[in-house]
């Protein structure tokens, strides 16, 4: 028995899906953390011009303090150095000055490298916001890069992984079948020649009993239905083999194989009319290609008289120049090409076949409007 356990393709588009969901939502969870650290830059930013033009304008307060007390610093020595001319209030204002002054001076150079710390603070945390909000979108480029491959090239998955089990199943259905096809053969021979070898022994047996006790006239006549059952053995085991491989095909070529192969159908099936046609010139083609094109043509007529129950069939062949076209049409009931059967591994085994000639293959059916194939088939090329 064949393990033929059935993929859960729901179960895997699920986990698809929510894989995608939860790739979706980590990449706007980043593309967030990277807005709100844009925002963050940009208020950065602006607080950090707004502390470089107070730098800029206590330095140039600074300066002109600076220059202040170096004044009155100047003034106050020089009160000092002769304060006999100055009253004891002029000295009082000039020192009182003189310190006021470098007392501001050293406040604004204090705010100064408070305001220089801050400025290179926020310019060192800018840089490191930069860095990390240059990584987030990098990062949501690379997870864009990645959903658009899975929701694209991927999108079909499910598909894929049906038509591999198809194709699993269509290759259990090949052993499958290969074993039925050497049990009807071996019951075939066993039923057929075997048994018509076995009445050619006993018969001998009886012509010698024959012979002696009836004479030489009743002897012939045993030998006589001898041949007609020896006759039919040989046409037995050349129909056993005609249908694993028709011989006729390396002799004769394609066409007239598929006459007799044809004309042998219909004398199976009293009442079914068969039309075979072929256009322009037969081209004799490597045995893998006539061998492949003779099976399309037998499955394409099989499957009319199985599954289409036709009572009439046509089949053409047109000879071209680079490829030959062949046509298999019937007005059996048809189908519908949706839904899945079990013959359509049928059309599965044609389409394998027709893939490693590398041609196409096309099929127009419809329930109650027959079915026709169509195969087109490049000639291989010649080296």
């Amino acid at each position: 028995m064949f393990s033929n356990d059935k993929v859960d393709i729901g179960s895997l588009d699920v986990i698809f899906n929510r894989m995608i969901e939860t790739i979706t939502s980590s990449k706007n969870d980043i593309f967030i953390i990277s807005e709100q650290s844009r925002r963050s830059f940009e208020e950065m930013k602006a607080e950090l011009e707004i502390i470089k033009e107070k730098i800029k304008i206590i330095i140039e307060e600074s300066d002109h303090l600076e220059k202040r007390t170096k004044m009155a610093k100047q003034r106050l020595v020089l009160v000092s150095k002769f304060f006999n001319q100055y009253s004891e209030e002029e000295v009082r204002e000039a020192y009182e000055a003189a310190n006021d002054l470098q007392i501001r001076l050293s406040l604004t150079r204090s705010e100064e490298k408070s305001l220089r710390e801050k400025r290179d603070d926020l310019e060192l945390r800018l840089k490191t916001l930069y860095e990390t909000i240059d990584r987030a979108d990098h990062i949501v480029n690379q997870v864009n890069v990645v959903l658009n491959y899975l929701t694209s090239d991927l999108k079909n998955v499910s598909a894929a992984l049906e038509q591999a089990k198809i194709k699993q199943d269509f290759g259990i259905k090949i052993i499958a079948a290969q074993e039925k096809e050497r049990k009807r053969l071996s019951r075939e021979i066993h039923d057929g020649p075997a048994q018509m070898m076995a009445n050619v022994l006993m018969r001998s047996d009886i012509i010698e009993r024959t012979y002696r006790e009836k004479g030489i006239e009743a002897a012939i006549q045993e030998i006589a239905a001898l041949k007609m059952t020896v006759r039919d053995a040989l046409s037995e085991v050349r129909r056993i083999i005609y249908d694993l491989r028709p011989m006729a095909l390396d002799d004769l070529g394609i066409v007239p194989t598929l006459k007799k192969y044809l004309s042998t159908i219909m004398d199976y099936n009293k009442g079914l009319e068969i039309h075979f046609q072929s256009y322009s010139n037969e081209k004799r083609l490597p045995s893998d290609y006539e061998v492949s094109i003779f099976r399309l043509v037998q499955e394409g007529v099989n499957n009319a008289i199985k599954h289409g129950n036709a009572s009439e069939i046509w089949v053409k062949i047109e000879w071209l120049r680079k490829y030959v076209n062949i046509l298999v049409k019937d007005n059996g009931k048809g189908f519908d090409k949706t839904s899945v059967k079990d013959q359509s591994f049928g059309i599965i085994g044609m389409k394998e076949r027709i893939d490693l000639l590398k041609g196409n293959m096309e099929i127009q059916s419809g329930i109650g409007k027959g079915t026709t194939i169509f195969f087109k088939i490049p000639f291989p090329e010649i080296n």
